[in-house]
């Protein structure tokens, strides 16, 4: 089907901007899309073929097939190319225009984007999109932060597209200027530790429990079915039971232990430190992916060191599978509670006013963080929409109180053996310093005045003081 003017258009036709642009014109919109590749221009028409759906091959005739406002998303790699494409748009688009940037933007150039479109009257939405390809395709999670009429231009289609749960579009309106961009960055901040954490789980019952993969991968589909039902954990289930081609074995053991990464879990960690918000959790997940790129040393340490053989293991089978469900589960919700933090807290401190709430609902489905764990989260910050860290809620202190003596177990086995699992062990160091009424940063204290005369306060008077420790 042709039309003389497209609803939708999008720049960058890799498999994620191609999927979305299917789901657009799936839905009932004309969608129109290019790319300087043409082999990428020839697969959306080959694969939209019937469709309400068109790829050409220049960005003037592109332009020029769009209905006014125009409504142009980029999917194309952040940084310099997301720039160099919004300058190649310019001469070719009307006041009143709007360019989404659906890509992983840091918030700092979206926040610059976001002032300069607007010298240009060209209205801009930085626009954070979750789901991966499939997602793309079938119902992502869309978070898109800047300028509000352009929101009230584009909401018709992106609650069309979105993913839906109970019938509600997982889209909404985040804020002004980089607030889309902030938030998805932290959804990614929470997917490395949620990844991290299901990774040691699998670690301590390969190498603890001495389970096989398909075992372990019964054991995920079954606790997929409770109270850790996430999408991450049902694709480590097929992971765990996914035969390899190449061998007679399985896939997952012949994959290098060398996990790379985009910058955006690294991004959440440096934000968290400039605002004061701890993220241990998040910042343990990117450090094991830096540990892991030395491979090399790695070999070399554990032929230096080599492995620790304790005692036999007093948790087994059925006890140690409960343990560390408990302590996953833990976790789980330690590293929803640190992202959720730092967003209640960049809402204050960058004028974002985010709606908590909100943003729960909208992870519910579509995103790659998504998790029966959400509606709760949704409802701790509906029920209290001054939150800012959800382990205060009575609601989190039961489960949290009811699961920290496996998380001590499961750690102490492998402390025990050299089992590395900082993520675990950062959550509950986490929750143990949260809990503290007094923690022994007097000390830190001290020596900052006795080195640095950085002075300090007391317990039992008011006032600001220095001591001569000499």
């Amino acid at each position: 089907m042709t039309h003389e003017l497209y609803d939708f258009g999008m720049i960058g036709l890799g498999v994620m901007g191609r999927n979305f642009l299917l789901n657009v014109a799936d839905d009932g919109f004309a969608a129109l899309g290019t790319d300087i590749n043409e082999d990428s221009v020839n697969a959306l028409n080959e694969e939209g073929e019937g469709m309400n759906v068109k790829g050409v091959h220049t960005q003037k005739e592109f332009v020029s097939l769009l209905s006014t406002p125009r409504k142009i998303m980029l999917l194309v790699p952040a940084g310099k190319i997301v720039d160099a494409v919004i300058e190649g748009l310019l001469p070719l688009l009307d006041e009143g225009d709007i360019i989404i940037d659906g890509g992983n933007s840091h918030y700092d150039d979206t926040n610059r984007r976001y002032e300069y479109l607007k010298t240009k009257n060209i209205r801009f939405l930085g626009t954070g999109v979750s789901g991966g390809a499939e997602g793309a395709r079938r119902g992502p999670s869309i978070m898109p932060g800047g300028d509000k009429s352009a929101w009230e231009v584009v909401k018709p289609i992106l609650e069309t597209v979105a993913a839906k749960v109970d019938g509600e579009p997982c889209v909404t309106y985040i804020g002004e200027s980089s607030s889309g961009h902030y938030v998805k960055m932290v959804h990614n901040g929470i997917e490395y530790g949620l990844m991290q954490l299901i990774a040691e789980a699998y670690d301590v019952l390969k190498r603890v429990g001495g389970m096989s993969n398909d075992d372990m991968s019964a054991l995920f589909d079954k606790w997929n079915k409770g109270r850790l039902n996430s999408y991450l954990v049902e694709i480590s289930a097929d992971i765990l039971k996914q035969r390899d081609d190449e061998l007679d074995g399985h896939l997952l053991d012949v994959i290098l232990d060398k996990a790379k990464q985009k910058g955006t879990g690294k991004w959440t960690s440096q934000t968290a430190m400039d605002l004061g918000v701890p993220v241990p959790t998040i910042d343990a997940a990117v450090t094991m992916r830096g540990i892991s790129a030395f491979k090399e040393f790695r070999q070399d340490m554990s032929t230096l060191y080599g492995e620790i053989h304790p005692d036999e293991v007093a948790l087994k089978g059925d006890g140690l599978a409960k343990a560390v469900e408990e302590a996953l589960y833990f976790s789980f919700i330690i590293c929803y509670a640190q992202g959720m933090h730092l967003l209640a807290e960049a809402s204050e401190e960058l004028n974002y006013d985010l709606d908590m709430e909100g943003i729960a609902r909208i992870w519910r489905g579509g995103c790659i963080i998504r998790a029966g764990l959400l509606e709760q989260i949704r409802g701790s910050f509906s029920n209290h929409p001054k939150l800012k860290n959800m382990i205060s809620t009575r609601q989190f202190r039961d489960e949290l109180h009811g699961c920290r003596e496996s998380v001590v177990e499961v750690l102490h086995l492998t402390n025990e053996r050299g089992i590395s699992t900082l993520c675990m062990s950062s959550a509950l160091q986490y929750f143990d310093a949260f809990r503290s009424e007094r923690l022994p940063l007097n000390m830190v204290q001290a020596q900052r005045d006795y080195f640095g005369s950085h002075t300090y306060e007391r317990i039992d008077q008011k006032g600001i003081f220095h001591t001569d420790w000499g």
